[in-house]
């Protein structure tokens, strides 16, 4: 099977945000769709090796701020390629919270919905929720779908995907040296990497790029 057909789906890109407590959480996710429109509801998909996916499972709620292609491309590294767990993903970022969960200000918008369902997988939560709060934040921004994030920021899927391929963290043989950060895979078209030079995605250093030939 080529697992590439699945990049032909629509996706967007979405920060899912939840509450430890009273501590905000949230990660990167591209599974979200709108179930019904009366009462509106919507269904997320969050891997449960996520700390997020616990977080929402115990609050009983779950916000998405949707990712627009004007949204500063940081925060898909910094919610995207590290745990809730022992990080404080919302520090230094513009946020707010909305009916007890934490939401982006630069977005599209955002959603805040209550778990009223959810279905287990082999390795995803699917949870469905009710719409309670919803608004529009930027309205200038086009959203962001999961192809542009690919092909124009050049970024990969963090692991914990629904979207993941395991071939995203094989370097291609060619002849063409590019510079790749370990940490979220963004690729640096060119040859020398500047030594001051930080990774537009997640904010590392020129010393997390490996070169590799494509």
């Amino acid at each position: 099977m080529d697992t590439k057909v699945f990049r032909s789906m629509s996706y967007g890109v979405y920060v899912v945000g939840s509450v430890d407590g009273e501590r905000p959480v949230g990660c990167i996710a591209n599974s979200i769709m709108q179930i019904t429109s009366s009462p509106a509801t919507v269904a997320v998909s969050l891997n449960h090796d996520n700390y997020t996916n616990a977080c929402v499972a115990k609050s009983g709620l779950f916000s998405f701020s949707i990712l627009g292609q004007e949204s500063d491309p940081s925060l898909i590294g910094g919610f995207g390629f590290r745990s809730s767990k022992d990080t404080d993903k919302y520090e230094g970022v513009d946020s707010e919270m909305v009916c007890g969960c934490p939401v982006i200000k630069d977005s599209c918008g955002y959603v805040v919905c209550r778990v009223i369902d959810r279905m287990e997988t082999a390795t995803h939560t699917v949870f469905l929720g009710e719409v309670i709060e919803g608004e529009v934040s930027q309205a200038e921004y086009q959203p962001m779908t999961y192809a542009y994030y690919h092909q124009v920021i050049k970024g990969k899927s963090p692991k914990n995907a629904p979207t993941y391929l395991p071939e995203e963290d094989t370097p291609q043989q060619g002849g063409k040296a590019v510079w790749v950060c370990q940490i979220c895979g963004y690729v640096y078209d060119g040859d020398p990497l500047p030594a001051d030079y930080r990774c537009p995605v997640c904010g590392q250093d020129a010393a997390h790029f490996r070169r590799e030939m494509r």
